[in-house]
Order: C-alpha cells, then sequence, then structure tokens
C-alpha cells in the first residue's frame, strides 16, 4: 500500500519538482514506518508517479542539473592494502569502495537535492553487498554487529532548507510541521540498510555489539553550502587541532540553531538546488571494541620491572612483566595494542610470591575474540613455558565492568611481605622480641624521594597490622608483614631520611636497612580461582 494520501500531494509534488527523491519525499511527509522506504529507488520513483499521476519524462526534465550518471567514490588505497591501518581514533580501517567499481543501478536518476544520493544508491542492495565484501575481508571474527554512517554536515543545511518550503507549503493548507516531524535521515538509512547487512553475512544487527562497521561520507560541496552560516554564527565554527574542517555536524546544527529563518532565507536557496555531485564514500571502517582478560601473576627475578622501564627513551632492561604476558595475547588474539593494569605494584628488585598479584590487559581493536576456556588455558600455558621469571594463574577473559572489582577499596585492602633487614649495631634474638607484640600500627609516611617524580608530595597515614620476625644472625633478621595496601615497606624499614615516622630504625634504635623484599600475598579477591 502506497503511504501518501491525498494530504500529502502538494508537498510531493513540489519536492520532487525540486529534485528530491522518494524516500525523501517520504521523510517530509511523515511517513515513520519502515516497509515503504524498502523497495527500489527505481520502483519508488514509478509508484509517485503514479500517485501523483506525472507521466516519468515529464518529472525527469523538471529536476534541474542532473549530475554525472556515473558514481564518483573517492581514491584512497588501493585493493586491502588499508586493513589494519590506525585511523584517528584508533580503529581498524578497510580501503573504501574503488572509484569506477559502483555505478548507478538507475543511471536516468538524479541526485537527490536533500539526501545527495545517500537514498538513493549508498542504500541500495548492490552498495550494501560492496561494504560486506570488504567486512568479509578484514579478518575479523564477528557474530554480530552495529552499523553506523558518518553524514556529510550540509545535509542538515539542506535539510533546513527543505523543511522552511514544506512548512510554507503546508501553511497554505493551515497544516504545521515542526523539525522533529520529518523523519531523520539516520533512521531511513538503517530502516532500509539493517535487513539488507543480516541477509548478506547471515547475521543480526545488534546495537550492543562490540564488532563496528562504519561507512564515512563527505561531499566536495561541503564548504561550498555551509560557509555562509559562518558569516552569520562566527562563534559556532572555531578551529580544533583534531577537526579536519571547522564545519562539523554539530557546528552546523549550533549554527542552524543560532540563525534566524529570514536571514537563512536570504543566504541559501530555498529549495535547495540539485547538488552537481553526489557524495563520496571516504572510507568503510570495521573495528572491535576492547576485550579484557585477568588473572594472577607470580614474579620470581629481582631484575624485572613490571612495566618497560625507559628512562629518556632508552631502554635500561630488556623486559618486563607486562611485555612477557601481553606479547602471547596480542598474537593471539591479533590485536592492535593493549592496556595494562593490576592491583599495585612491585619494585623491579621485589619478587611476587604466594597467590600473585591481580592484573587485568584491555585488548584494543582484536580481530579475533571467540575462545573456548581450554584454548585460554592453552594460552596460560604457553605464557608460562616461555619464560622462568615469570607464571601466571587464573586467566580468563572478563568484562570492563569486573576491573572495577580488581580497584575497588584497594587502599582498604592488606598485602603481606617478607623482609630480610640489616641493622648496623648487634642485635641478640630478645632485641626483635618486641616487633612482634606491635598491632595496628599507624605511621605517617611523607612521599618517598625515590618515586616523588611521579606522584604528588603528602602525607599518607598507613597501617602495620602485624608483624613477626625471624632472627638470622647479629646483624640480619626476616620481617614479616601484614599491612594496609599503599605502604611504602622499603621507607618503613630505613624510614627515608626521617619522611616515614615511626619506622623499624626508630623503633628498635638502630640504622636499619631492608636487603630483600617478597610479597606474599595481595588480598584482593579477584579474579575468581579456576581449577587447574
Amino acid at each position: 500500500m502506497f503511504p501518501l494520501t491525498e494530504e500529502n500531494k502538494p508537498v510531493a509534488q513540489l519536492l520532487l519538482n525540486s529534485g528530491t527523491c522518494p524516500r525523501c519525499i517520504f521523510r517530509f511527509c511523515g511517513v515513520d514506518f519502515h516497509a515503504p522506504y524498502k523497495f527500489t529507488s527505481k520502483e519508488l520513483l514509478n509508484e509517485l508517479q503514479k500517485f501523483l499521476k506525472t507521466e516519468k519524462d515529464e518529472v525527469i526534465l523538471e529536476v534541474p542539473n542532473p549530475p554525472s550518471k556515473k558514481m564518483r567514490l573517492q581514491e584512497l588505497e588501493d585493493g586491502t592494502e588499508g586493513i589494519g591501518n590506525q585511523s584517528q581514533n584508533g580503529d581498524g580501517r578497510i580501503s573504501p569502495v574503488e572509484d569506477g567499481n559502483f555505478t548507478s543501478s538507475n543511471p536516468n536518476s538524479s541526485v537527490c537535492n536533500i539526501c545527495l544520493g545517500i537514498l538513493q544508491e549508498f542504500c541500495e542492495k548492490e552498495f550494501i553487498q560492496q561494504v560486506c565484501q570488504k567486512v568479509e575481508a578484514s579478518g575479523f571474527e564477528f557474530t554480530n554487529l552495529v552499523f553506523s554512517v558518518s553524514f556529510p554536515p550540509q545535509l542538515s543545511v539542506r535539510e533546513y532548507a527543505a523543511w522552511l518550503l514544506v512548512k510554507q507549503e503546508m501553511g497554505k493548507q493551515s497544516l504545521s510541521l515542526g523539525r522533529n516531524d520529518i523523519v531523520q535521515l539516520k533512521e531511513a538509512y538503517k530502516w532500509i540498510t539493517h535487513p539488507l547487512f543480516s541477509e548478506e553475512l547471515g547475521i543480526p544487527i545488534d546495537g550492543k555489539s562490540l564488532f563496528e562497521v562504519s561507512v564515512v561520507f563527505a561531499h566536495p560541496e561541503t564548504v561550498e553550502d555551509c560557509h555562509f552560516l559562518r558569516v552569520l554564527c562566527p562563534d559556532c565554527f572555531k578551529p580544533a587541532k583534531n577537526k579536519q574542517s571547522v564545519f562539523t555536524r554539530m557546528a552546523v546544527m549550533k549554527a542552524l540553531n543560532n540563525v534566524k529563518e529570514e536571514d537563512f532565507l536570504k543566504q541559501f536557496p530555498c529549495p535547495p538546488s540539485s547538488p552537481k555531485s553526489v557524495c563520496t564514500v571516504l572510507g568503510i571502517e570495521c573495528a572491535h571494541g576492547a576485550v579484557f582478560l585477568a588473572g594472577r601473576y607470580n614474579k620470581y627475578s629481582r631484575n624485572l620491572p613490571q612495566t618497560p622501564w625507559i628512562i629518556d627513551g632508552e631502554r635500561k632492561l630488556e623486559s618486563s612483566v607486562e611485555e612477557l604476558i601481553s606479547d602471547h595475547l596480542l598474537t593471539v588474539f591479533k590485536a592492535e595494542s593493549f592496556n595494562f593494569s593490576s592491583s599495585g605494584r612491585e619494585d623491579v628488585d621485589v619478587r611476587t610470591l604466594g597467590n600473585g598479584r591481580p592484573f587485568a590487559i584491555e585488548l584494543m581493536n582484536p580481530h579475533r575474540v571467540h575462545f573456548t576456556s581450554q584454548e585460554i588455558k592453552e594460552l596460560q600455558q604457553k605464557i608460562n613455558s616461555s619464560s622462568n621469571k615469570i607464571q601466571v594463574r587464573d586467566l580468563q577473559l572478563v568484562t570492563r565492568e569486573a576491573i572495577g572489582h580488581m580497584k575497588e577499596g584497594e587502599e582498604e585492602k592488606t598485602k603481606t611481605y617478607s623482609a630480610l633487614i640489616w641493622t648496623n649495631k648487634v642485635i641478640q634474638k630478645k632485641d626483635i622480641e618486641f616487633l612482634n607484640e606491635i598491632k595496628d600500627l599507624k605511621i605517617d609516611q611523607k612521599t618517598p624521594l625515590r618515586v616523588l617524580h611521579r606522584r604528588p608530595l603528602a602525607v599518607r597515614v598507613r597501617v602495620i597490622h602485624s608483624m613477626e620476625t625471624l632472627y638470622v644472625d647479629e646483624h640480619h633478621f626476616r620481617l614479616y608483614l601484614k599491612t594496609q595496601a599503599g605502604t611504602y615497606i622499603k621507607e618503613f624499614v630505613h624510614g627515608d631520611f626521617g619522611r616515614t615516622k615511626p619506622n623499624i630504625g626508630s623503633l628498635m634504635k638502630v640504622t636499619a636497612d631492608i636487603l630483600e623484599l617478597d610479597v606474599e600475598s595481595v588480598d584482593v579477591d579477584w579474579p575468581p580461582a579456576l581449577d587447574d
């Protein structure tokens, strides 16, 4: 059933005569259900002409300045060389549809003066098939997708001009038309293209999917169509470092909301004139949202930093905990980059023993994302067999939200340490036994000198919950401590030139120093322990 009524005829005829495509006519007549938009452009034009009782040739002759018959798509890189290249937002990019490979399925049609061809050729099956070919060649693993589009900013200008025209025509019938009464271009485009994508790829379109396919459209007449707005509203168009043009969609919309209708009509044709050319496809981009893995690591080396140790561009040590774990994950997940985080950190010369330290890794734009628990277990074994400096346990896929558990109440958590301590004075077993009786000792720690370059100067109150001593010889003893997370253990031993008070040296009235330090446990109950 044709969606327009007799009441719509004046507006439909007016728009058709000005060079508007059938789908945009539907939008301006308030057709807000999907079915009519899904017919081909040719079918819709035939039906519209029947509805208006207008001969086909008549309609075509009334459209001014028909553009070139062939779709012109901007050339970027050839073939699929762009796959995996990083765009400005870090997404994997697929090269656009090559110039000349996509030809108008209806060569006698002219380019719509409102949508610039978006609702004519770029939502037809032939174009969607070409997008799908690029998606399938991208190497991403996916079971659903979200499809997004970026349109040239002057579409808002042309739509505004058409709205003023239609509003005036409807006023003659004592009818009104608000800007929100027009069906949005993106909505109509979605109604048409989503079923075509599902049919072609055999998967659902899901707005919550982590795999996104986006098409970026541009038009050579953007500056020509928008420059008058910059004159009328200069404050809306301020250059930004990360923007190639001041004419962004948001800036144009802001200007249109500020400009007076009479000023707009003096500067821009109403109805909008037919464009000289059709939209171009700047790029077809594929990107997968980040995936997250978590686990616990043990560090057995006293010569291994947690993260790469680079000073003034020079690497001090050849590897790190982060790299020994992430290198394998990047390869298997075919990801572009990663972010590493953990529940605290240990110094390069400190071992992490016991059940390990919780960590999480965010893998950016992974091409492979589906793994069984057995495959993850094998990946963990591969990491562990690659180095004797670290071991990983409880490796598992987690959600972004779950990572928050690692940081929740971090300073309220406890950590257990083992330290080998040297004293300048000769000590007996009885000289250290009093430390065993001290419970919940509050200490004031001014930011240690060794971390002052990366942490703000402050005095932090920390708690030493308990201590247990083991006498070694006249100048050495081992101290086991259970402390509040965030306590600087080395400074609690030697005092850091009085910046930590009290400290082991002041409590024992000796000069004390720490020779070895091990993290025995990090009491964060995350991630969940897995069966071996």
